[in-house]
């Protein structure tokens, strides 16, 4: 009985075993069916939703626009990625075979996916225990790029296969392999092959050798760690690898790997045209083209912007700025390290410094910022590290900063002239390193102060040239057009036009003395002259050279402030204008391109012109999308070169008579011309301004070695400092200032910290062009006057001058009692 009942018991268990493996087995291929009922659902509804690859027939990838100036040089690029399309005939062979024995040397076997490739990257990542290998295609690595976002999860993949497998049935391979190579991102800001070959060599793809195609063939798999600007050792190893890759598929054979390998790579990395020196100009043609034809179209359509940037003169610019501010801020003394480091954090601080310099050496003359991490204080010199590379700053290269203490430990000095180690200064590169070491440094500082630099032609209103401050990068704020300032007696000439179309002469005598206003408050307003020295009757020459305040005040009382305001108003001053004598001194605000703007009325025979910046915009295809032309203005024979800036005579140069001038031709909005004061007016008052250059407050601008016409200007306080000036090829202003306004100190006057940049600038923009005379129209008549009186003057008489004026409004008489044309009375 017991023995049946065990029996019974056992078959209950196995029936039971029998029943659960049912119910497994049934579970789990329920599970499966459901599981794959699932995947095929989301396998055919990824069918349906992924998106088409019928557009990438049309491969319209987004292409940079490229800025060009005057001469049609490239100066600037718009983009989002750094791409220049090459078709593939164009590309060399030898290219598309590197390229493809390095990523996916079954490319012309498979159809979008290499099975293969995934077996042996699977093996190779299981034998090492980690992901050494990839198995995507050339295919797949299109099919991520252009169709989808760059999430990493196993649905991505599976889309990636789906949408390979479909490129494959509907393009060919050379169309597959032209998006690649123009859209894969080679490191150095370059996408595709044309402007790797650009950014690394400075060549076309297609005179590529191949020890070069081997090299950027290499890059895809890492290219900031294996650029050859910043790693050429490791990118020679990468190079090698592709080289073997190359031979083992048969494109070449070892004899060539073997010289390839052996040929000396020369990197040229092509100069970065968006350079820092034509950021403000750029910028400003960026905001105008946003403004009309939307982001989108400029920073992927691939347009050609032609615009009046004469490169040669930018550039000339920008240095001068540069310079000019570094002059004024040294004139303050050196203020101290930026910051201080202590000794753990050196090296980080360096790896991010080496990070951002793209070049194998050093730049001559460019600023970084290094490290103290020796002190020699016998010798007095400061061992230095900029990123990976080491120098010195010898004793001689930090003069400037006067007497410095140095320090040989870690830890911010008490003293403010001290130098310890671990201080973060900013360096100028004398010597440039070599392999690394060997740098020369001098000292050098960031300027606290700002400055702006606005040139245009004045015949057309081009801009030729325009700074808007010392480091785009810091500050986007464009000072050239956006600062209003005080122009200070910068302003004087606007009023001395208007008082010459309002019955006064060069032979006007105004009395130079102190004088007081009733202004309607407790205390009478009284202006002084900046010398504070009062000279008595001086004509209106004397009066502009010398920059006399109370004088220009007295004149703006005779013709009147409404006058005044409506003439500046005419000649391009837009700003709102104080209603009072102040304007006189420049109290009214304006930018720094309305003032040189209103100069270039002068200089171009009373012309006003609307300055621009684009010339041209084409499209991708070359279809004009809008030009503009050039204003047509006449310019007047000269009758002579003689005694420019002193008021002499003409003497004849052999020239035929001034001829009529022609009608101007009037554009659109953009670079529009008019005139708007008489040439005679425009041709005395440059007279007068050379006379300024000559023998007044803007001296330093004789330097420019030809004739010039132009104004200092310095506000109270010498808050800010202007010069504007010009010959007749070209006007150009001057400001600089603290954004947030106070003094420039010692040596801050217009004629002392503006003047000398504009002189530099001038210098070098005017290199090669012709040395030219202001033309002097029919109109005008010299007559010897004693200034004294404002009377004609006979040969012989002690200090008589020759003096212009516009025909008929000459004096007539001779006499010796002051002609006094002013009421100097309050």
């Amino acid at each position: 009985m017991e023995t049946y009942k065990a029996q019974s018991r056992q078959q209950n268990r196995r029936l039971k075993r029998r029943s659960g493996g049912k119910v497994v087995l049934a579970t789990f291929a329920a599970v499966s069916t459901i599981v794959l009922l699932a995947f095929a659902g989301y396998f055919f509804y990824l069918l349906g939703a992924l998106p088409k690859v019928d557009r990438l027939a049309d491969y319209r990838p987004p292409i940079l626009s490229q800025v060009y100036g005057a001469d049609g040089t490239l100066v600037g690029e718009f983009y989002l990625e750094r791409r220049t399309v090459v078709p593939v005939d164009k590309m060399p062979k030898r290219l598309i075979q590197a390229f493809v024995s390095a990523e996916d040397s079954n490319f012309y076997q498979h159809k979008g996916i290499d099975y293969l490739g995934i077996a042996r990257a699977a093996f190779k990542n299981l034998i090492s225990m980690r992901k050494k290998e990839g198995a995507s295609t050339i295919t797949q690595q299109v099919a991520k790029s252009m169709l989808l976002t760059p999430e990493k999860k196993f649905s991505r993949k599976l889309k990636e296969a789906i949408l390979a497998t479909r490129m494959e049935e509907r393009l060919s391979k050379d169309e597959i392999l032209y998006i690649y190579l123009n859209q894969i991102y080679l490191g150095a800001g370059a996408y595709g092959v044309q402007l790797a070959a650009e950014t690394y060599f400075g060549k076309e793809v297609e005179n590529l050798n191949l020890a070069e195609m081997a090299m950027l063939a290499g890059l895809p798999k890492a290219p900031n760690s294996y650029s050859p600007i910043k790693h050429l050792d490791r990118a020679k190893e990468r190079q090698a690898y592709v080289l073997e890759r190359m031979v083992k598929e048969g494109y070449i054979t070892q004899a060539e790997a073997q010289y390839a390998k052996a040929t000396p790579i020369v990197i040229q990395p092509l100069k970065k045209v968006n350079a820092e020196q034509s950021a403000y100009f750029l910028e400003q043609v960026r905001q105008q083209l946003v403004q009309k034809y939307g982001e989108e179209r400029l920073y992927k359509d691939g347009l050609k912007i032609y615009t009046t940037m004469n490169a040669q003169m930018q550039k000339a610019a920008y240095t001068a700025v540069v310079n000019g501010l570094k002059a004024v801020d040294k004139r303050q003394g050196f203020r101290g390290a930026a910051k201080y480091l202590q000794e753990a954090e050196v090296e980080p601080f360096c790896k991010k410094v080496e990070d951002e310099i793209d070049d194998l050496s050093l730049k001559e003359g460019s600023i970084y910022q290094g490290v103290v991490t020796g002190v020699d204080p016998e010798k007095r010199e400061l061992t230095v590290q900029v990123g990976e590379r080491t120098g010195t700053v010898p004793r001689k290269n930090m003069e400037w900063a006067g007497k410095l203490e140095l320090i040989p430990r870690f830890g911010k000095p008490e003293a403010k002239r001290a130098i310890g180690l671990g201080a973060v200064l900013e360096l100028q590169v004398k010597v440039p390193d070599q392999n690394k070491t060997g740098a020369v440094f001098a000292l050098d500082q960031v300027p606290e102060a700002q400055a702006a630099l606005i040139a245009l032609d004045p015949l057309t209103g081009g801009v030729r040239a325009m700074v808007g401050g010392y480091d785009f990068k810091k500050s986007q704020f464009n000072r050239a057009m956006q600062a209003k300032r005080n122009p200070g007696s910068a302003f004087k000439p606007i009023i001395y036009a208007a008082a010459l179309d309002n019955g006064m002469t060069t032979a006007s005598v105004i009395d130079d003395s102190q004088v007081e206003y009733e202004s309607g408050a407790e205390k009478a307003w009284k202006p002084k002259n900046y010398d504070n020295v009062y000279r008595g009757p001086v004509t209106m020459r004397e009066a502009l050279t010398e920059s006399i305040n109370v004088v220009s005040v007295k004149i703006l009382e005779q013709i009147g402030v409404g006058a005044a305001i409506d003439y500046a108003k005419k000649i391009g001053i837009t700003s709102p204008m104080a209603s009072n004598l102040t304007l006189a001194l420049g109290s009214s605000s304006v930018t720094p391109m309305e003032l040189t703007s209103a100069y270039g009325v002068f200089a171009s025979g009373g012309y006003r012109t609307t300055p621009y910046f684009v010339t041209k915009v084409l499209d991708r295809e070359g279809n004009v999308l809008e030009e503009t032309a050039e204003p047509k203005i006449p310019v007047f024979r000269r009758m002579s070169s003689a005694g420019e800036g002193e008021g002499n005579p003409p003497q004849g140069d052999g020239e035929q008579p001034p001829q009529k001038p022609e009608e101007p031709v009037l554009t659109s909005s953009t670079g529009g011309a008019f005139p708007v004061i008489p040439p005679e007016t425009a041709f005395i008052m440059t007279n007068l301004m050379q006379s300024v250059v000559t023998s007044g407050t803007g001296g330093r601008a004789r330097a420019v070695g030809r004739p010039v016409a132009g104004k200092t200007g310095t506000t109270n306080d010498m808050k800010d400092a202007w010069f504007v000036g010009y010959v007749p090829q070209l006007v150009a202003g001057v400001w600089v200032g603290y954004d947030q306004e106070r003094s420039l100190g010692a040596g801050g006057s217009g004629g002392q910290a503006a003047a000398p940049i504009w002189t530099e600038f001038m210098q070098q923009a005017l290199a090669g062009l012709p040395v030219r005379s202001f033309p002097t129209p029919g109109n005008v008549t010299f007559a010897l006057i004693d200034p004294h009186t404002g009377h004609l003057a006979r040969e012989g008489t002690p200090g008589a001058v020759q003096e212009c004026f516009i025909a008929g409004t000459e004096p007539t008489s001779y006499g010796a009692e002051p002609q006094t044309e002013t009421d100097t009375a309050p």
